[in-house]
């Protein structure tokens, strides 16, 4: 039997504090890990005191690490679009900023071709109150997240 890890691929998507993104993302078959962190800005390597003031251009994200044959990227786009209102521009709910945003940052071609027509798709569908805001970004400075926030709704269930 050959090694899993070769087929896994990854995705890395901002949909507002990433805390129960990552917590939503967990839950579903075929992912295998999800990591938190701060993508689409600069420099690299900055914190979440440095991300929080907004001038990095940073977006909480998380970055999935994913089996294909089990769930397949399309798939992870629907979740992401199912987890967020995708339709607020630089927030979502209380929090506000351009770190919450709604962005879809693709790895590679195929990624960026499919998340250009789920976009399409959702605004043709026409049954959101408002167009899609989420934007399509290069994955610049992805920079992991501190310990704390990793699994954070885990750690503090009440």
């Amino acid at each position: 039997m050959g090694n899993t890890r070769n087929r896994q691929e990854q995705a890395i998507f901002g949909a507002g504090c990433f805390w129960g993104v990552e917590a939503y993302f967990r839950r579903l078959a075929g992912v295998v890990e999800v990591e938190v962190g701060y993508c689409g800005g600069a420099p690299q390597g900055v914190s979440y005191d440095q991300v929080c003031t907004g001038a990095t251009g940073h977006a909480e994200a998380v970055k999935i690490t994913f089996d294909p044959s089990i769930v397949r990227f399309s798939q992870l786009l629907e979740a992401f679009f199912a987890c967020h209102d995708p339709t607020q521009k630089d927030r979502q709910g209380p929090d506000v900023g351009r770190q919450y945003r709604s962005v879809i940052f693709p790895l590679n071609q195929q990624q960026a071709e499919a998340a250009r027509q789920a976009i399409q798709s959702a605004n043709a569908e026409n049954c959101r109150p408002r167009p899609i805001a989420t934007t399509i970004e290069a994955p610049v400075n992805y920079t992991r997240a501190e310990a704390y926030h990793q699994r954070y709704l885990e750690k503090h269930r009440g």
